[in-house]
């Protein structure tokens, strides 16, 4: 084991560990309360997917709650829950988690279960396995996805923003093809390539004592081997803009119509990120911002206005913008509000008392994350595994806070543009009314044209169906 990485000044306290397989182990000592979390992320995602197997890293992630060679079926979730802990899992784009927040006297316990299944769930890993979790996935796509108003929104503008062939074209939940056409070789292979220690970081926080926590992930996770056959990822990089707008009309049984638009924004990381997020903030985010004050309380063409930053870091991040027209306003003069508004911010910026506003709430959400143990847990993985230093938790909010008003007004001139959006519109059918008339290029989606096709955001996908931390 090496010796650990001295602790960050001032934030919070942090070691930094590696065991001899490679697996990074961040640990964080507070004993405020008597409970601790234990965060495991996987560098995988459904950007390390390949065509035609779509949804295989959010299908794995069910199959890791379906027993492993010491721990049979339902069990993980039985011993956590016993204990009095709680425990639960995610998808995303660009990584895999897996969580549990327990008792301080029972870490040891999340610690064993953890890497049991990362050294052995292949010798429980079975048919009847694989299609049992492949049908929750399938239904849990339907239930969240093509059964919903708006349910398939966030697919169909992933698709849009990123184009064919992108890792970031699809989205975790992945297609109904894809998941029925996966097999147990498919299932057992992404485990060998991507479930390693050395593909993964294991932060603890919370009541410990970091000591005899190393000696039990030494001892639990220190003879599970290393795999080095992970592939490279592929490039996600895009030109800052996309130079044309995209666009796609929906004609489905929907409560409103709706004006939805993914703008490509910089990736995450970067000043101009978090810029980009301060803009979002004063723009559309909660009954104060300009856009819920010109479409909802002015004009009254909306009764919901929102406008919000999907962070991504592998590939540009996408300013998701999200209004549901009120009555029988029109997604015309929607649209025309938006981009007028988008404008005047790019010509003027927020005013001192917007800014303060943004960052004050964003200081708030960022303090409110970091309240509990298994949100500190998360972001240490996090920047542990997107940005390589779990330490920059500890300047995040400081960086957020030295954005000027010409930075978040220079992004906004840069990228809320019209040629720089994939823009979805819904328009409302009722049964009785019998089939939409055809639109043209009904085939595929086109610069400034209307494709027919049938919107959720969800950037990562829940997989398990037990507790939930």
């Amino acid at each position: 084991m090496a010796n650990p990485a001295p602790a960050s000044s001032g934030g919070l306290a942090i070691t930094e560990h590696r065991l001899a397989n490679g697996l990074r182990v961040v640990l964080s000592e507070d004993h405020l309360t008597p409970v601790a979390a234990v965060c495991l992320w996987y560098d995988v995602g459904s950007r390390h997917e390949v065509q035609g197997r779509t949804g295989l890293a959010h299908l794995f992630e069910h199959l890791m709650f379906q027993g492993s060679a010491n721990v049979p079926g339902n069990g993980h979730f039985e011993l956590v829950q016993g204990a009095g802990g709680s425990l639960n899992g995610t998808t995303s784009f660009e990584r895999t988690n897996y969580f549990e927040t327990m008792p301080a006297h029972q870490l040891e316990l999340a610690l064993w279960l953890e890497a049991d299944r990362m050294g052995s769930l292949l010798a429980a890993l079975d048919q009847q396995s694989l299609d049992n979790q492949r049908d929750v996935v399938k239904n849990e796509r339907r239930q969240r996805y093509d059964n919903v108003p708006y349910g398939t929104a966030f697919e169909k503008l992933t698709a849009m923003s990123f184009p064919e062939g992108h890792p970031y074209h699809h989205t975790p939940i992945g297609s109904m093809a894809d998941l029925d056409a996966a097999t147990l070789d498919d299932a057992r292979a992404f485990f060998s390539t991507y479930y390693a220690p050395n593909n993964a970081v294991l932060s603890v926080v919370g009541d410990i004592d970091p000591e005899e926590t190393l000696r039990w992930v030494e001892k639990y996770f220190g003879s599970i081997p290393a795999h080095d056959g992970k592939p490279a990822p592929r490039d996600g990089s895009l030109p800052d803009t996309a130079g044309e707008e995209l666009r796609l009309t929906v004609r489905e049984e929907v409560p409103s119509r709706a004006l939805m638009a993914a703008y490509r924004l910089p990736h995450d990381g970067t000043r101009e990120a978090d810029a980009a997020d301060l803009a979002l903030t004063v723009l559309g985010s909660g009954e104060s911002s300009r856009l819920y004050n010109r479409l909802v309380r002015r004009d009254r063409l909306a009764v919901a206005a929102g406008f919000g930053l999907l962070r991504l870091s592998g590939a540009p991040s996408l300013g998701w913008l999200d209004v549901k027209t009120s009555g029988d306003a029109t997604v015309e003069a929607v649209e025309a509000a938006v981009d007028e508004e988008l404008a005047r911010f790019a010509a003027e910026g927020p005013t001192p008392e917007e800014l303060e506003r943004a960052q004050a709430q964003i200081e708030r959400e960022w303090l409110d994350r970091l309240q509990t143990v298994s949100g500190r847990a998360d972001e240490l993985c996090r920047y542990a595994v997107l940005f390589g230093d779990p330490g920059l938790v500890n300047t995040a909010l400081s960086r957020v806070m030295e954005v000027t008003a010409d930075e978040v007004r220079a992004v906004a001139a840069a990228r809320l543009r019209p040629d720089n959006r994939s823009v979805l519109v819904y328009e409302p059918v009722h049964p009785e009314a019998g089939p939409a008339p055809a639109t043209p290029d009904t085939s595929e989606i086109s610069a400034a044209g209307d494709a027919e096709a049938p919107a959720a955001p969800a950037a990562s996908d829940d997989a398990t169906e037990g507790g939930a931390a």
